[in-house]
């Protein structure tokens, strides 16, 4: 199943966010369950938040795979959605 979490940064925490990129793309190796990423960026062209699709069995284990993001776990997010997600086109 696939699931697309898409998360938003908390204002001004930018900082966190560059902290943490290398340990973030280590885990979606690592993992092997990111189908595809990116970060979302606002009008200046700075990163804010992220989509990233994973293939995983079920929603507990994109819960999990959502909990254990270094960026999560580095408390840069103010919103959190994760929602079963159908590829139609790509």
């Amino acid at each position: 199943m696939r699931f697309a979490l898409m998360t938003k940064d908390k204002a001004g925490a930018l900082q966190i966010r560059l902290d943490n990129r290398a340990a973030h793309l280590g885990y979606i190796e690592t993992t092997g369950v990111v189908e595809m990423a990116g970060p979302l960026l606002d009008d200046a062209g700075d990163m804010c938040g992220s989509l990233v699709v994973l293939e995983v069995p079920d929603m507990a284990a994109a819960q999990n795979w959502a909990d254990n993001d270094p960026y999560a776990l580095a408390g840069l997010f103010s919103e959190v959605t994760l929602i079963t997600w159908k590829k139609v086109i790509g």
